[in-house]
């Protein structure tokens, strides 16, 4: 005899409408906004990340901070380097330490191109945004350029000219 369901699930309705929007990939964990001041962002790719149960928990809850954390290639492994995750506030003796030294996971042949750009061209890697797909935790990572003062100076004056154009273009639409 076939079983049958309690609850029958609809096509294209939500789980638990009630999940945070972060857990679901609606909303990023954390984003490092910082990182395209600071650094032309050539090259974006995604990451998995090794991390440990209270780590997802505080992740979930958005207690992550990307600003100084950078990516590291070592022994033929990809690291992340400073990314602080705060402590799970329901933790016991067993809760993770906030800035240990995390895996990243990629393919064989994307670790090799990233090892070769980051020693020849003197390119580093910056995490730019932590997120969530499917249920596991994913961290974009980007080959990144540091910029010089003047370059950040030149950007900020072509976003306030783009802006100021932008104003004038709705002015000019509102007046007519």
């Amino acid at each position: 005899m076939a079983r049958q369901i309690a609850h029958p699930t609809r096509a294209g309705q939500e789980k638990n409408p009630r999940r945070e929007p972060t857990a679901t990939g609606q909303r990023d964990a954390a984003v490092n906004r910082i990182a395209s001041h600071n650094y032309f962002l050539l090259e974006k790719f995604e990451t998995g990340i090794v991390l440990t149960g209270t780590e997802v928990k505080s992740v979930r809850a958005g207690r992550v901070n990307l600003r100084d954390a950078y990516g590291l290639v070592k022994d033929s492994e990809l690291w992340l380097i400073n990314c602080h995750i705060g402590l799970y506030e329901h933790g016991n003796i067993f809760n993770h330490a906030p800035l240990r030294t995390r895996k990243l996971l990629v393919h064989k042949e994307e670790l090799r191109r990233l090892m070769g750009k980051t020693q020849q061209r003197g390119l580093t890697l910056i995490p730019t945004r932590m997120y969530f797909k499917n249920g596991r935790v994913k961290l974009e990572l980007a080959l990144a350029k540091g910029k010089q003062l003047w370059d950040k100076r030149e950007t900020e004056r072509r976003r306030t000219a783009d802006r100021e154009a932008r104003e004038a273009i709705a002015r000019g639409r509102k007046g007519s």
